[in-house]
């Protein structure tokens, strides 16, 4: 509270200093009552006693107290060193209009006195590179290169073609991404290219190209499950050297079995550099393997709106493992679908922030679809021929797929593997209403397009285009796989080349002559108590083999995950701990007989032996 004097006296330094940092907090129209009051308390209990004679000393200490209440209250430090704008009391001891005239109208005029501008906040240096080939020629032979996308969606095509450009300088890249590209697309122009000596990746597959180069033995390949991939990316990103994930225990990947490369030949020619084995550990009677962050020294990313200082916008699914490796390399360089000023950009939209970017260059390439897929028109009538073994076989998929569709409730989270799986909503009951998970970021995934609604960036894992439902989610792959490892999905319905009695599951590679890669369903098994996983399949092989098996005689996927086998013939429910099956339906026409012939193991029979 003010003394009142009774005379227009000029005022005591101390209250002067009072009186502007009284206007200044009245200026500023957010301030409260609370941190005014604490700013008068301030300056009443740590400067010059009331009434006692100012010094100069004690002036100095009460210019202290006035920047530290101005430090707590965020006030420019400048309001309280311009000595033009002291105010004067007039008789009554109140603040002469006068003064606060003129503090107002300091404001905006040129150096901004009493607080900065909002245009002069963020710092100029621009991060915006005008070429693309200027912007990768720090990249060097032997780095470790991280490529963001999903198959071909979201793939940094620009910057991966102004470094196939350098392709007599730059050399033995390890290239680190999901999939390998699609055929001279994506990371395909780089191995065409002859540019990089070691993929470490998810899934290959339908490069042959890449598939022959690797069995071989003219390229090293580390598969690494999809989940895990961007988890050790995520731990170098992170600052953690390493991780336990259930995902993987007692496969190949722990035990090391998958040949990093083979020698000059190919498998008959022996194994040039042998697969990593990891340390294993038990938690609460769960296995889990350690595995090592991954570092990279150059991330190539695309997004959709990126601004001058690097904030990035990602589009749909066009996310995936991109935000991810932005955060993790040395050298983060991002090719931008729209470039556009600082400010423009909503900070809640943000998915890669601006400390992470080094370098902006415009993305030229055009985005692409790997496998466009859109609706059936219903109206419209397939004239061409039909083979009769193929018209068979779709019925057979469809029989299991609708089968399948009866372990599903309403309100279910649900992911489907590639292939027959993705049938299993066609065939969904009345009434029940699933939300879909694809593991590339997309919760709440609907049917196909029609052709005017295809997007690019809308893909399912099996790279197809998609659409979303209304109240769908979209998120990058490290948050895909911490529902998925978590828990948090009902049923994962999957495909399979082996299953054995006891629920282990086999459907990742033929060893020496078949690599499509883990994807995601080492990571989809990894939890089996809270998820229910159910393979569909053709009950034998091509050549008439069993698939289901005492044990599984391929690398496994996941050991003792499966719940349940539905097949063409019947449907068994597996006991995990116990390692046994029971039959519990037949199809119609099918005998008992016929099961026992072509299962390759012992397996009970239901009481109630029920009907598909």
């Amino acid at each position: 509270m003010l003394r009142k004097t009774g005379s227009a006296a000029r005022a005591s330094p101390r209250t002067r200093a009072f009186h502007t940092l009284f206007i200044i907090s009245s200026e500023r129209r957010e301030r409260r009552r609370t941190p005014q009051l604490a700013l008068s308390l301030s300056l009443r209990h740590n400067c010059s006693p009331r009434g006692a004679p100012s010094t100069g000393r004690q002036e100095d200490k009460m210019l202290q107290c006035a920047r530290r209440a101005y430090a707590s209250r965020i006030v420019s430090s400048r309001a309280l060193l311009r000595s033009s704008y002291r105010p004067t009391r007039n008789p009554r001891g109140t603040i002469s209009p006068p003064s606060l005239v003129r503090l107002q109208d300091s404001i905006g005029q040129a150096g901004r006195a009493y607080s900065t501008a909002v245009e002069d906040a963020a710092p100029r240096r621009k991060k915006v590179w005008d070429s693309v080939d200027e912007a990768v020629a720090d990249v060097k032979s032997g780095d470790v290169l991280l490529s963001g996308g999903f198959g071909l969606c979201g793939t940094p095509d620009t910057l991966i073609a102004a470094l196939a450009k350098r392709k007599a300088e730059v050399t033995n890249i390890t290239a680190v991404s999901n999939n390998v590209g699609s055929g001279e697309l994506g990371l395909g122009k780089l191995l065409y290219s002859g540019q990089i000596g070691k993929i470490m990746a998810s899934y290959i597959g339908g490069n042959k190209h890449f598939e022959s180069l690797y069995l071989n033995g003219q390229i090293s390949l580390e598969l690494i499950p999809q989940g895990t991939l961007v988890g050790r990316l995520h731990a170098h990103a992170a600052g953690f050297p390493a991780f336990y994930t259930p995902t993987g225990a007692s496969t190949a990947v722990e035990h090391g079995t998958i040949p990093i490369r083979l020698n000059e030949g190919g498998i008959k020619a022996g194994v040039a550099v042998p697969g990593n084995k990891k340390e294993a550990r038990e938690f609460n009677g769960r296995k889990y393997v350690l595995e090592p962050a991954i570092p990279g020294d150059v991330a190539f990313i695309r997004a959709w709106k990126v601004d001058e200082v690097g904030n990035c916008v990602f589009r749909y699914a066009a996310n995936n493992f991109s935000s991810t490796m932005g955060r993790n390399a040395k050298l983060t360089i991002v090719e931008a679908e729209n470039i556009v000023p600082v400010g423009s950009l909503s900070p809640n939209a943000i998915h890669l922030p601006g400390i992470y970017v080094d370098r902006i260059v415009k993305a030229t390439a055009p985005k692409q679809v790997e496998i466009l897929t859109v609706a059936t028109d219903a109206d419209a009538k397939d004239e061409s021929p039909v083979d009769p073994a193929k018209k068979a076989a779709a019925a057979q998929r469809h029989r299991i797929a609708r089968r399948a569709a009866k372990e599903l409730k309403d309100g279910f989270h649900v992911n489907l593997g590639i292939g027959m799986p993705t049938l299993v909503p066609e065939f969904l009951p009345p009434g029940v209403k699933v939300w879909l998970q694809s593991e590339n970021g997309i919760l709440g995934m609907g049917p196909y397009p029609s052709k005017d609604k295809v997007d690019a960036d809308i893909i399912n894992a099996g790279k197809e285009t998609v659409t979303l439902l209304p109240g769908s989610s979209v998120f990058d792959s490290y948050e895909s796989f911490a529902m998925i490892r978590g828990g948090h999905i009902d049923v994962a319905i999957l495909g399979a080349m082996q299953v054995s009695q006891a629920g282990d599951i086999a459907n990742f590679m033929i060893p020496g002559k078949l690599v499509k890669g883990i994807g995601g369903a080492m990571d989809l098994v990894s939890n089996p108590d809270k998820t229910k996983v159910i393979v569909v399949m053709e009950h034998t092989a091509k050549d008439g083999s069993p698939k289901i098996l005492k044990e599984c005689a391929l690398p496994l996927t996941g050991a003792r995950t499966v719940s349940q086998i539905i097949t063409e013939l019947a449907v068994f429910d597996v006991n995990r701990a116990a390692g046994e099956l029971t039959l519990k339906e037949l199809a119609e026409g099918v005998s008992l007989e016929e099961v026992r012939a072509k299962t390759g193991c012992e397996f009970r029979v239901a009481s109630s032996l029920g009907q598909m």
